[in-house]
Order: C-alpha cells, then structure tokens, then sequence
C-alpha cells in the first residue's frame, strides 16, 4: 500500500492516523538527477524522526519520500548493513554477515573485525580482491567512468571503496575519508586544513568526529565540483544509543547533530548551485533497542560442559567459538561436529534468552542459515542466536528491550530480529522521487544500490537481490508486485520445556524483507 499525503496528514500518519490511499505505480532507465548523495545516519530508528529532533530530516521526508516500512539485512548490524548498501545483495553472497565472524584461513583463534583495514587488505590479498564477493556501487560506477567521493566517521565506510590502488580513469579521480584517514593518503592534510584541526578524539556523543568528516566532504572531497555519487556515513545516533540508550538525552542530543550535519550538506549543495539536481537520500544501517539483562553467551555454555569460549587456544574438534554481536551470537562448532551441534541447539532451546535459533544442520526446532540469507560458504557459523526481546519501553519511553550478550543494563544495543532493530530510516528527496509520499510496501537497505545505479544510468556488473523502489519515482518503468507476508513457527520438544519460535517476513517477487523473529522456552 502506498500513500500519498500533505504535510498534516504525515504527521496525522506519525501519530498513527490513518491516511489516504494512492494507486501504485511502477524505474526510469536513467534518473533526472545529475548526483546522488547518500547520508546515513548510524543506528536511526524512524520514530525519532520529528519536526522537533530532526527539521532539516523531517522537512525531506514531507517534501519526498518517507519510506515507511524499511528493513535492515539480518544481522542488524553496521558492517553487514554498510556492505548490503554498498552491493544491494544479501550477506550469503557478499561475504559479510556481521561486525565480526571467524575466517579460520585468516585468524586461527578468534574472530575478526570485518571492517578493520588489516582484515579487508589480508582478505583481499588472500582472494585475488574478493573479500567482498561482489562490486560495490563505488566500484561499478568507476567501471563506467564515474568518480566518486565516500567519506565516513566510521571504519565501516572503507568497505565502500577500498581499494588503496588507484593508478588511473574515474578511481585514480575518486576520493576515500574513512575514520580519519584518506585514500590518497596525500588528501588528509586538506582535510586537516579545511577543519583547522586533526581528527577528533574520539568521545561520546561523537558529534565532533561527524562535524570533522561533514567539513571534510563538503569543503575537501566537493572541492572542485560533486560527483555522480556521493556517500556520507555519521557515527551518530549510534554511539550515544549505545552508551545511553535510545530515547535519552544523549542521543536525542546527538539527533540534533546529525540534522545539523545533513543541513550542512544541503547547504553546499544549494551554494554549488546542484541541489535541483541532485537526489538525496537519508538511510539508517539498522534499527536500535535497550538491553533488558546481558547474558554471558559463553560463560552460559561453559557452566554447562560445553568446551566454549571468545578465543581459542589451539582447538580440537566440538570446541565453540562464541562471537557475540550483541542482539545476535554467531556459534562455530570446530570441524563441524555434529554431536556437539546438537546438544550445543538443544541447551539454548532450554534458555530464557534465546530468540530464534538458526542451524546449519537440519535440527528440529530450528530454521536452517540459509532462510535468513546468510548461508555465505566463507563465513557462516554452524549456529545462529538471534536474542530473546520485547516491546516493553525502556526509563525513557522507548519500546523495545533486548536480551543481549554482555552488555549493560539499561545502555542500547542491536543486531537481533527484534522488529525494533529490523525497522530503520530511509529518506529520498531529490528530482526523481515523488513528493509527500509515504511509502508503506517494504523496502530494505539491499533496494538502494539497485535504485542509485538506475537513477544514474549506469548497469550493475552483477545481479543484485535488491529491487530498484519503483513507487518511490516521479517516472517507474514497471509495476511492482504486490507483498505477500509469512510466519514460519518451529517447535521442538526438549525435556520439560516445549522450544517454539517463529519468524515473520514479507517478500515482493524475489526480494525479502525479514521483519521479526522471536522465541521462548515453555513448561510443558
């Protein structure tokens, strides 16, 4: 469903009103636009976009397109988000499946952190530049002779353009600032300049970081004009609703930053004389919830005989390797074993934190990895913990708490299939895109890269999962297929306890879009 509405009615809708209802229609082979910006807004959730927080985000969203029902890849987390963005295809075929995974080739004992420069050059080298099994937008764009200009607060934005080779044509043109530092390396003393200071400590909220790489986008990498495609990333919310939970002062503090941030890169746009030219488009890389209790996934394992642990030491068969993400734990089962699969699936059936639980191995009361496209044959652990959450409202009125592995009670965390982290912000204002329409069919971040290259004219060098957002143009060029939405429920009989779990989602022709999963453990 689609709607198309005034000023009001968007915040009549906000407040839960419904609205009026406009017919879908259906992508331009080559956009109006002349640029594409993409600013992403680290860990937005869309109920704190509002006229009082946000302006400059909610005065784009009135005269645009507010996408009302958006979706993260699962794992909700940045590194997986940022790559799916980057691809517009599902973890399984891109590599990444979450901030950090086991890559025993790479590192024996313990997990890597997938955006660290030391894993994506080892990786690279290691796979004849295939640490990402795919091109990104950055990438493919440079292949047609386009440059491009990517700056981020955060390391994550290397993953967009991260080659550190660029000997010629629209690469050698392209410009990198990720957490402070420049691909060419040369251009990181015009990013001092322009900001009369080195790159900021780091500090929470981390305000002065994105002001730093804000500066350092518009007033270096603009410098002599923008490109075809240019991406943003803000550390923030993300940082403070980590330290302090959404809905708290603090990261309502740091709301007001990003929005400030976003109105500078307007401002430019408008003081180049491009912004009638230009499509913007604000996204979020995943939702955000409040941590209930933090539950030591591992230390849990241990007291109950399972040889498990954060690190390895020099691992014989049925060891467990324990990577927390927060909301979600990925379990590597050395060598597969199956034994120790079983048992390892059947004791957190038992659990009162476990949310849904995906296998490898076809196990009763499971899902299998591939359901939520994470089934990559480099990375993907023998099980999956997406933790137990609920939509219960933290001190500050904020629904959605967490189960989440370690963590503070009451700070904010992510990564699970909780419908609070599985919904998160996207945008698009811009020449091509339709104005006061809210946007109701599913959407989710693997739809962007399909979309941007189409609004610039330019193929994708590869099949993408993602969809090109066809009702959100001023001119589609075909119909969209209307949302059908499941639940798929297993259960499983474990002792005492009766384990059920289910897993909601809507797909659209070939596209899905997960929106929740939970499960609990109950007395039979």
């Amino acid at each position: 469903m689609i709607k198309l509405l005034t000023f009001a009615a968007l915040i009549a809708v906000a407040l839960g009103t419904p609205g009026v209802v406009a017919a879908e229609p259906a992508s331009p082979t080559h956009g109006q636009a002349e640029h594409v910006v993409v600013v992403v807004w680290d860990g937005m959730r869309p109920d704190f976009i509002s006229p009082q927080y946000t302006p400059t985000l909610y005065q784009l969203a009135v005269d645009g397109v507010f996408f009302k029902n958006h979706h993260p890849v699962y794992v909700s987390s940045t590194e997986a988000n940022g790559t799916a963005i980057a691809t517009g295809v599902y973890p399984a075929k891109s590599g990444i499946i979450a901030n950090r995974d086991y890559r025993p080739e790479s590192e024996w004992l313990d997990s890597m952190a997938t955006e660290s420069v030391e894993s994506i050059r080892r990786g690279d080298a290691a796979s004849s530049g295939r640490y990402i099994d795919v091109p990104t937008v950055a990438e493919i764009l440079h292949q047609a002779g386009f440059p491009t200009a990517i700056a981020g607060t955060k390391p994550v934005t290397l993953l967009h353009d991260r080659s550190n080779r660029r000997a010629a044509g629209a690469a050698a043109n392209s410009t990198m600032l990720y957490h402070g530092h420049t691909i060419p390396s040369s251009l990181l003393e015009a990013v001092v300049k322009a900001n009369e200071k080195d790159f900021p400590a780091s500090a929470t909220p981390n305000v002065a970081r994105d002001a730093w790489t804000t500066k350092g986008l518009t007033h270096t990498l603009w410098k002599k004009g923008v490109p075809k495609f240019s991406l943003l990333w803000l550390s923030e919310p993300d940082a403070s609703q980590h330290a302090a939970a959404p809905g708290s002062d603090m990261a309502v503090s740091a709301l007001e930053s990003c929005d400030k941030n976003l109105a500078t890169v307007l401002q430019v746009l408008e003081d180049k004389k491009v912004r009638q030219k230009t499509d913007v488009l604000v996204v979020s890389d995943h939702g955000f919830s409040t941590i209930q209790r933090g539950v030591d996934v591992a230390e849990i394992l241990k007291k109950a005989k399972f040889k498990a642990g954060r690190k390895l030491e020099d691992p014989e068969p049925g060891e467990v390797l324990v990577v927390g993400l927060g909301g979600s734990v990925l379990l590597y089962v050395i060598e597969h074993d199956e034994t120790v699969t079983r048992k390892l699936v059947e004791f957190l059936q038992t659990t009162d934190f476990a949310g849904v639980i995906f296998s490898r191995l076809k196990l009763p009361g499971t899902f299998p990895i591939e359901q939520v496209r994470m089934n990559t044959s480099k990375t993907a652990p023998d099980v999956i913990l997406s933790m137990r959450w609920s939509a219960d409202t933290n001190e500050h009125g904020t629904p959605g708490m967490l189960q989440a592995d370690t963590g503070k009670k009451g700070t904010g965390t992510h990564a699970s299939l909780s419908r609070f982290d599985m919904h998160n912000t996207l945008v698009a204002n811009g020449p091509d895109f339709r104005v006061g329409l809210i946007d109701e069919l599913p959407s989710g971040n693997a739809d962007l890269a399909p979309t941007l290259l189409a609004l610039l004219g330019v193929p994708s060098s590869s099949p993408m999962d993602g969809r090109i957002l066809q009702e959100a143009l001023r001119t589609p060029s075909a119909a969209v297929p209307k949302p059908n939405t499941q639940t798929l429920e297993a259960t499983f009989e474990v002792g005492l306890r009766r384990w059920k779990q289910y897993l909601k989602f809507t797909t659209i022709g070939d596209q899905i879009y997960f929106d929740e999963g939970n499960g609990e453990a109950v007395l039979k």
